[in-house]
């Protein structure tokens, strides 16, 4: 934990220093300070509010056991496993299938699944996805995350400001005194890659395996987590996130990147490759075997159905089953 503080304060700061810099170029020295006044409040705002904030920042309806029981008894059921207090359950009216957690501790904190994400998969496989999210929390991962999401959006915001500025003349310093300029031009082009770079510096991708390893031991299935990830990378190819796309430094934030890929997005690529995810749950899988480990310990949910089989097969040269597929069987609940 205290590793996990150092990185958070360590972002802070270079982050702090990337506003203020933009401060300068858009009013001089008082623009300078005024940025510094306002980056003060920032920190302390996402260090306390980060969590409301990024729930905000994606529409997030917060659901209770009346509202969406089946949804809301997995997750409890996941928390439960992981030996992690109940956290705030939400849901994101969007198509594409993805999903976050956040909050600065385990007793604040709170998870987000998408409307495209809960009609998609599976009991299981949602399960699965739970899981990874609950991992981050168990980790502390979910205050850098947050932390990165909300001041890395405000410096995208900013710059988005220099670049109409200087579109529209900004970039013109009629008065001397020390207004966007050409140097503030300049420094609009650039700054959206460097806050990118940090957060790749900040926010490890090896995260996403060890939330991948410990929530599959958490819901107690690798192929659970793996089967959900395929069906995730393949909609979210197809499905974009217009929210994630207007705030690309919170892309690291959910389970798969929801980014299309466009142009500078490539840079805020945090998430490790599919693929190679799926691998290590696929020798995790192997591992578990090997030590005789039970893998198909039912969801104890009301109105889930037991122990069905996410892939739909019976021990083939493919167990992992193929992208979107189900085995000819109802997908419950959820479609």
């Amino acid at each position: 934990m205290p590793m996990n503080f150092a990185k958070t304060a360590l972002l802070l700061a270079a982050l702090t220093g990337i506003f203020v810099a933009m401060g300068a170029a858009v009013g001089g020295q008082n623009g300078m300070i005024i940025a510094f006044i306002v980056a003060l409040g920032m920190n302390m705002l996402s260090l306390w509010k980060s969590d409301t904030m990024v729930l905000k920042m994606f529409g997030a309806q917060e659901v209770d056991a009346q509202s969406a029981p089946e949804y809301y008894g997995i997750v409890q059921e996941m928390a439960r496993r992981a030996e992690l207090p109940m956290p705030r359950v939400y849901i994101m009216q969007q198509s594409q299938p993805n999903a976050f957690a956040t909050g600065r501790s385990p007793q604040r904190a709170a998870v987000a699944a998408s409307t495209g994400l809960i009609e998609s998969l599976t009991p299981e496989e949602l399960a699965g996805v739970m899981a990874h999210e609950l991992a981050h929390i168990k980790n502390r991962d979910t205050l850098t995350m947050a932390v990165a999401a909300t001041i890395g959006g405000a410096i995208s915001m900013l710059a988005q400001y220099l670049q109409f500025g200087m579109l529209f003349g900004g970039n013109r310093d009629q008065n001397g005194g020390g207004g966007i300029g050409m140097i503030g031009s300049i420094l609009a082009m650039l700054v959206a890659p460097l806050a990118a770079m940090l957060v790749q510096m900040a926010i490890s991708r090896s995260r996403e395996y060890q939330a991948d390893r410990m929530g599959a031991l958490i819901c107690g299935n690798p192929r659970w987590l793996a089967s959900a990830l395929v069906k995730i990378q393949n909609a979210a190819k197809r499905i974009p996130n217009e929210d994630a796309e207007a705030v690309p430094a919170a892309a690291h934030m959910f389970i798969i990147n929801p980014l299309t890929g466009h142009g500078v997005d490539n840079m805020f690529s945090t998430h490790p490759n599919t693929e190679n995810r799926i691998a290590e749950l696929e020798a995790l899988e192997r591992e578990l075997a090997a030590a005789g480990a039970p893998l198909n310990v039912p969801l104890s949910i009301p109105g889930v159905a037991r122990g069905r089989r996410v892939d739909g097969n019976s021990g083939g040269a493919n167990p992992w089953g193929t992208p979107g597929d189900t085995g000819g069987r109802q997908a419950g609940p959820w479609g």
